[in-house]
Order: structure tokens, then sequence, then C-alpha cells
């Protein structure tokens, strides 16, 4: 519900005006700026909206950028947002979307509210250029996660050694309501069934329209995100509907390499349709009569995704074709493109087992290892390689194989465009899960994250603990450092092209379709593709990676 201020309220209930009343008593109990008169006001196409200031920051939270996707609007292409008289209250988060899947302490709480079409805003009142625009998008498989946890403060000031970038966070449909193929649905004669790469879209085309009110240049903007985030940037590429709309794109997690195909998408729709108990008559009617909490409840439950959850797929239309065969055809939106992941990225997924093991928590057995690796995978990854640790011999099993995938993929981009690859090897940073019997996070899936966002925890019950102590602490030392470096790095990459503003150094651009890296460590460096390969066993993965071309 968007709050403005001098115009009346829409018609409701007692009980939906009790229930405001509510939210707002609750949130006058926490630390979150009151709507000040005198706070920046901007007036965007759809409307004048007010934030507030803080450390030189100007911070617009919950702006509309579509109409609420509910009742009829329920699986439907993101439609406009109305307009508005007054000013409307940009100084707190809105809704996240509706989730139930928390991946441990990734994500939370779960929420069942259809109205989270909103992005947030990061700019300095710096006044003197146009500055680019960098549009982000949150990570949690694309069945989780909010732009509220995601504060961008430090990349909208560039940091000490960076450019002053406009920061746009968003929400966008999740599972089951963002990513669903059903044969009554899709034969409605709209786009159908990737309802969230559609909503970033929607962003992406709002960011067009406004982003010279809040100060950013509409000609530079760099599309990027984490993990589901970064699958969902390389959608955009693929998709002929965002050509125009961005021109940098930045995958923080490896490069995506495949999609679901549409007649998985479809059978997965279908099977929900027949759980839901809509079948025979008016089947998308059934559907989104609903309740949101039915349709979470058949999505999965807080630790699993149930048998219907899809993501992204190749849909023909929005998604036209595979990523392997439009990296090797040409048949992308091409720009300058940077990419990379973390060097231990299966021990988040190993955490969270731990962490749904207990109280209290238990690691992976070695009957459990062997079960799970066997084969060719067995004689490469003995558990005697790792003094018969289970988890980092497991972390290297889950891990290894999408960096040699992603590398793949830079090779493709190489010759085609400008590209930049890294490898986040830093293995010391806080993990906000909490402290597991003899768990090693290292350089797990997201501890990059809070190097470019300041504090990030994950969800609600995240807190970041030191890997040693598992006390709670901060990034500190040389980390700030390296936080400072990679600010730079995201923001002259959005307003350049290149992460290094200028120039070769410190990160080179791959040449051709030989890729050097550049390594994210504590200092910097650089890292041979040869390096990389044997690192992460390549030539091994090389021969059991299939990239569908269909």
């Amino acid at each position: 519900m968007q709050s403005v201020i001098g115009v009346g309220p829409r018609r409701r209930s007692w009980r939906q005006g009790i229930l405001a009343s509510s939210l707002l008593a609750a949130a006058a109990m926490i630390s979150v700026p009151a709507m000040a008169d005198d706070g920046p006001t901007v007036n965007t196409i759809e409307g004048k909206v007010r934030g507030y200031t803080k450390d030189g920051v100007n911070i617009f939270l919950g702006i509309p950028y579509a109409a609420p996707p509910v009742g009829k609007l329920r699986w439907q292409p993101p439609q406009p947002v109305k307009k508005w008289k007054g000013v409307l209250d940009a100084t707190h988060y809105k809704s996240s979307c509706p989730q139930v899947t928390e991946l441990g302490a990734f994500a939370g709480p779960s929420s069942i509210n259809e109205d989270c079409l909103y992005l947030s805003v990061f700019t300095t009142s710096n006044k003197g250029h146009k500055k680019p625009v960098l549009v982000w998008i949150h990570g949690g498989g694309n069945v989780d996660g909010e732009s509220n946890d995601y504060d961008a403060s430090k990349l909208a000031t560039g940091g000490p050694n960076g450019k002053d970038t406009v920061v746009v966070v968003l929400n966008y449909r999740l599972g089951l309501f963002g990513y669903l193929s059903q044969t009554a649905l899709n034969n409605e004669g709209h786009l159908w069934g990737n309802y969230g790469i559609l909503d970033i879209q929607a962003v992406l085309r709002w960011v067009q329209r406004n982003a010279a009110k809040f100060g950013g240049d509409p000609t530079k903007v760099a599309l990027g995100g984490q993990s589901a985030g970064a699958q969902d940037t390389g959608a955009n590429m693929l998709s002929p509907l965002a050509a125009g709309l961005f021109n940098r794109a930045i995958y923080e997690s490896s490069p995506l390499s495949s999609l679901s195909t549409a007649a998985t998408a479809l059978q997965k729709g279908n099977d929900f349709a027949t759980a839901a108990g809509c079948t025979g008559g008016n089947v998308a009617k059934c559907l989104r009569n609903l309740s949101a909490a039915r349709i979470l409840q058949l999505q999965g439950t807080p630790n699993a995704n149930g048998p219907y959850i899809n993501g992204p797929f190749v849909d023909g239309t929005i998604i036209p074709i595979q990523p392997e065969a439009a990296w090797t055809t040409g048949r992308f939106n091409k720009m300058p493109t940077m990419g990379g992941a973390t060097k231990d990225e299966g021990n988040f997924g190993i955490s969270i087992t731990e962490y749904f093991s207990g109280p209290p928590q238990v690691p992976m057995t070695v009957d459990q290892y062997n079960a799970k690796v066997t084969g060719d995978l067995a004689t490469q990854y003995p558990l005697s390689n790792y003094g018969g640790n289970t988890q980092l011999a497991y972390d290297r099993v889950t891990t290894d194989r999408g960096k040699c995938a992603g590398l793949h993929v830079l090779k493709l981009w190489g010759p085609q465009m400008k590209t930049y690859a890294y490898d986040f090897t830093y293995q010391n940073a806080p993990y906000y899960f909490p402290k597991m019997p003899g768990f090693q996070p290292l350089a797990y899936h997201t501890s990059d994250i809070q190097f470019l966002f300041q504090n990030w925890h994950g969800g609600n019950l995240g807190v970041n603990l030191d890997q040693t102590t598992g006390l709670p602490r901060d990034l500190q030392g040389a980390e700030v450092t390296l936080s400072d470096q990679l600010v730079a790095a995201w923001t002259n990459f959005a307003a350049t092209g290149n992460p290094n503003g200028s120039g070769n150094s410190p990160w080179p651009k791959v040449a051709g379709s030989s890729v050097t890296f550049l390594n994210q460590n504590t200092p910097l460096a650089t890292e041979s593709e040869a390096d990389y390969r044997a690192a992460y066993k390549c030539d091994f993965w090389d021969t059991q990676i299939t990239y569908p071309t269909m």
C-alpha cells in the first residue's frame, strides 16, 4: 500500500485501516527515519517522492514501479502503476514478494503479500554531472530474498576511489508467482511464464523514464546481480525485449550457461495446477482465486523447494533461446560484461544442509559423502586428498563444476565484446549463519556481497560472525580496502564499461578467448587461465559438462 501525503487514501475496510495503523505503529518503534517536510523530493514521471538523507546519500525507499500484481493481474505482465498526486512517503521499505524457502539464514521472514513490486534508489546530491546507473537484482534462487537487505549507500558514493552512482535495488516476483508456465494462463494472449524477468524489464523502463530525475544518465545503465540476480541478468542479455534498456552487465556469480526448457516448465506448471485442484473448467480463474498461502504451501517449505519450482526458462519470446546457442551464434544483447564467482561457492549449500540438520547441527558423514560422490567424481575427489574432511571435499565437488562452466562462457564472450573475469578467493569474511560444528565457510557463495553492500548479513536472522571466534564483527582492516577496491570497480564499470575506469590494470580485459582473472583477495592479484583451470580441475569438468542448445 502506498502512503501519499496530501491525498485521500484508497477506500478500504475498517480492518485494513486497523492493520495499516498497526504497521505504522510498529515502524515507529524501530529506527526508521520519519518523513520530514525537508527531506529530498524528486518529481518522477509517476508522481513526487520524498526520501531522507543519511551520510550524504539521498535514499528513496519503496517506490512503486508497477501496479500490484494481485487478483486478475496475478500471472500477468507487470502493468503501469497509477500516477499519484501529493508526495509519496519514500522513507520505508515495502513488502518483500511472497516466499517460503529461506535458504537457512540467507532470507526471511516469509511473506504472503503480493503487493511487492517496489524499488529503492540511493544517490548522492552531487549535481555537477550525470551519474551512471546500477540496477541490482537480489539473489535467492528466484524463490526468496528481498531488496530490503541491500544498503547501497557506499556504492552510491563510489567509495574513496570510485564514481558517484545512482543505485536502484528492486523486488520482483519469485517462485510460482514469478515463473509459471501453465496451459490455460499461456493461452490468454499475453506474454507469459517469465513474469519475474518482465518485472526486471519494467524496472529498466522505469529507469529510462526517471533516472535523470535522480541525477542519473539513462544512457549509462548497468544491470547486475548476485546468484539468481546474475542468472536474471543473463536472461535479460538474451531477451530481445530488453534491448536498449541497459548497456553493461555484471555477473556476481558464474555467467549463465543453461536454462530450463519450455517443455519442462510447462510440465511443472500443469502439475502444479493439478495439485492445486484447478482442473476442468476455468483453470486460470481457479488459479487466481488461490490464496498466496496455498500457493506457497505447494511451492515448498522453509528448507526445501517443492517439485513445481522452475525459475527462468526458454519460452521462445521473452527468452528465445538457450544461453549456449546465444553465446555461440551472437544472438544476444552485446555489451561490456564482467563476471566471476567465489572460490568456495559450494560451502553455502553445505551450510544450509548442516543448518537444518539440528539442533544440534551435524556435518556430512563419510557414508553420506560416499553415497553422493561416486564413479569418476570419487576418483577426482577422494576424501584422502582433503584429510578426510567431508565438507572440504564436497565444497570442491559442488564448486568446481560451476567455476569451469563460467570459464567456458567467458571464453565465448571474449572475442565478441569487452569482458572482464574475476575469481573471489578471500576466505576470511564474516559469515551470517550461526557457527556450526567443524564448518569452515571460507570464500562461501554470497561472501562477496558485504564488500559492496555495507553490513549485508542475509535475512532478518543473519548476524555476521567472525569465522574463527564466532563473534559478531564487521569488515575490518584489509577487508575494508578490498571493499573500497570492489566498489570502485563496480562503479567505474557502470560509468565506463571498464572496471579500471581506464586502461587495463589492475583488472585485465579478456584477450580474445584467453582469460586472465582478477584475483579478488588481500591484496589484489591476477590469476592466469592455466592456474585457474588447475585449481578447479577444468580439464576433468570439460569432459563432464554438456551445454544444451535447445
